[in-house]
């Protein structure tokens, strides 16, 4: 239980994003496949984590200074927070791209959807994780280190793919245990996924990597434009089956 305080004590923000996403997830799916959506993602997030740390499978090699052992919950030689933290962001992202595929989706919905919520959430870790290597400027500290230094911004291009595979896996697991999911409430995911980018952006700006905040901003800000357009077709496709429908 000591650990258990410990854990939601140094990382309070986590567990503010954990909750927020409880509560949107709820209103959103509904209790039962909200905790689908945490049984499907946990533990491919949590299996990740601890095979890069030891064949650098799917991130790439990097290693916990475990500093913090005592003091917050881990998992075999993975704390917990975070891993615990891919439950929210693969929400946030599969919300995001519940607004990209659109309900014109067509054949092969469900793997449309995985797809994107891996690529959604992996253009977070853009900022995210360059931002995590540099822990011991802010108050996350030095949790981790990777073996080798990477090409962007200290972190390794291999860490990305890696991002895209989990969050595509989880959802995808997800998918096939709870279906496509209802037209539900997804503005409140849009902003979990927004609250935790522009989180992650003051960091940057407060420890003064402005070429990185710049970068961040950037992507994001194209990637937006370019979601915009995806249900703006997504919408023109859906149009003539829901005409379709009613006529029927």
């Amino acid at each position: 239980m000591d650990l258990v305080i410990g854990t939601v004590l140094l990382r309070p923000y986590v567990f503010g994003f954990l909750l927020a996403f409880i509560a949107a997830a709820l209103a959103d799916l509904g209790w039962r496949r909200t905790i689908l959506f945490g049984a499907a993602v946990w533990p491919v997030a949590w299996l990740a984590e601890f095979t890069s740390t030891r064949v650098g499978i799917p991130f790439g090699l990097y290693h916990y200074t475990e500093a913090t052992r005592g003091r917050e919950l881990y998992i075999a030689n993975v704390p917990f927070f975070d891993s615990l933290s891919f439950v929210f962001l693969a929400y946030a992202a599969f919300c995001v791209a519940r607004v990209v595929v659109g309900r014109g989706a067509g054949p092969f919905a469900g793997g449309k959807l995985a797809l994107v919520s891996g690529i959604v959430m992996m253009l977070l870790d853009v900022v995210i994780d360059p931002i995590a290597v540099r822990g011991d400027r802010w108050f996350l500290g030095r949790v981790f280190y990777y073996a080798e230094d990477g090409a962007y911004f200290g972190v390794p291009f291999s860490n990305f793919g890696g991002w895209v595979a989990v969050g595509a896996t989880g959802i995808a697991l997800y998918l096939l245990g709870a279906g496509l999911p209802p037209e539900g409430r997804i503005w409140p995911g849009l902003a979990l996924y927004y609250g935790v980018l522009a989180f992650n952006l003051m960091v940057t700006v407060w420890i003064a990597e402005w070429a990185l905040a710049a970068l961040g901003l950037l992507i994001h800000a194209v990637a937006a434009v370019g979601w915009r357009v995806g249900y703006r077709r997504g919408e023109r496709r859906a149009r003539p089956l829901r005409k379709d429908l009613q006529e029927v």
